[in-house]
């Protein structure tokens, strides 16, 4: 994006909502307070079973709100926001499958690439010790890397279209393309 003064602002364009408020829990029936609300509804009634009736939407989550509470059925949209406002965006990382200790942790390998050093190059050398004669819990080795909970703090609003439902937010979000967002302000 370029502002008036012809300077490059990297900036990811996402949808946001409508999300629509499915219920209000109180703390006298639920013993908490927080508001259901519900994004994407499902259109195919074949799809819908029976305990969803009421509430046939794709995603619903709870958020923990203070203050007032809006009745069930309004909806939250984009106009919540302000250009300017400082969000916090989480959702799931990029998973990248199983993956080594070099790329997964950063190890630098185990040896030089010289004498003897066959197929050891990327390797994350020994895992244990003489005593207590068993790996120790929490040792970093290869496994899976990714599809973790992150949350990217202070990225400012650019832009807010509200007949699209779109926000620009100024940098990278978490998450593949396509990703559910959790927006927070």
């Amino acid at each position: 994006m370029f502002d008036e003064k012809g300077v490059l602002t990297p900036v990811t364009l996402m949808t946001a909502g409508p999300c629509v408020v499915l219920q209000n829990k109180n703390k006298e029936k639920d013993g908490y307070e927080a508001i259901q609300i519900g994004f994407e509804k499902i259109e195919k009634k074949n799809k819908i079973g029976k305990s969803m009736k009421g509430k046939e939407y794709k995603f619903i989550r709870e958020e923990r709100i203070s203050g007032e509470f809006p009745k069930v059925g309004d909806e939250i949209k984009v106009e919540l926001f302000k250009i300017g406002d400082k969000v916090k965006v989480a959702s799931m990382s990029k998973g990248k499958g199983f993956q080594g200790g070099v790329k997964r942790h950063g190890f630098h390998g185990k040896l030089s690439a010289t004498h003897g050093n066959k197929h050891e190059h990327r390797t994350i050398g020994s895992t244990g010790c003489r005593f207590p004669q068993h790996v120790i819990k929490g040792r970093k080795m290869p496994g899976r890397m990714g599809y973790e909970r992150t949350t990217v703090k202070n990225l400012k609003i650019m832009k807010i279209e509200p007949e699209n439902n779109l926000i620009v937010i100024k940098g990278a979000i978490p998450g593949r393309t396509g990703a559910l967002l959790e927006i927070r302000g």
